[in-house]
C-alpha cells in the first residue's frame, strides 16, 4: 500500500475515535450546559484533537509533536469548527448535521494540514 494511503487510513481509524469524543462533548455542551454549536463545536474539537494530535503523532506520522505546529493545527481546523458552527448557529441546523459536516470537513483537511504542514519532513 502507497505510504500516503497508509498514513491516511491510520489517520481515519485515530479520527474515529476523535469523532466519539468529539461528538459526546458536543452533546454534552449543547444538551447539559446550553452552550451556541459554534462554542460547543469548538470546544470539542480543542479536547478531542488533542487527543488525535498526540496519536497520530505517535501512530500515523511517527513525529515528534511540537507545540507551535500543535497551536498551528489547532488555529486552523478551530477555525473551521467555529465556523461550520457558527453556520449551524444561524441556519438552526441540527446538532447531528453541524457533527456530521465537520467531522467529513475536518477529517480531509485536517489530513492535508498534518501531512504536508504539521508532520512535513524537511528534505534533504
Amino acid at each position: 500500500m502507497d505510504k500516503t494511503w497508509q498514513e491516511f487510513a491510520t489517520y481515519a481509524v485515530i479520527g474515529i475515535a476523535n469523532s466519539v469524543i468529539h461528538w459526546q462533548l458536543f452533546f454534552i455542551s449543547r444538551d447539559a450546559f446550553e452552550l451556541s454549536q459554534a462554542l460547543s463545536n469548538f470546544l470539542a474539537f480543542c479536547a478531542a484533537a488533542s487527543f488525535s494530535f498526540y496519536a497520530n503523532s505517535l501512530y500515523t506520522f511517527e513525529a515528534n509533536a511540537y507545540m507551535a505546529r500543535y497551536l498551528v493545527f489547532m488555529a486552523s481546523v478551530g477555525a473551521i469548527s467555529l465556523g461550520i458552527g457558527a453556520l449551524a448557529d444561524h441556519w438552526q441546523w441540527p446538532g447531528l448535521v453541524t457533527l456530521t459536516m465537520f467531522s467529513g470537513i475536518s477529517l480531509i483537511v485536517g489530513f492535508l494540514i498534518s501531512k504536508w504542514l504539521i508532520y512535513r519532513v524537511p528534505k534533504r
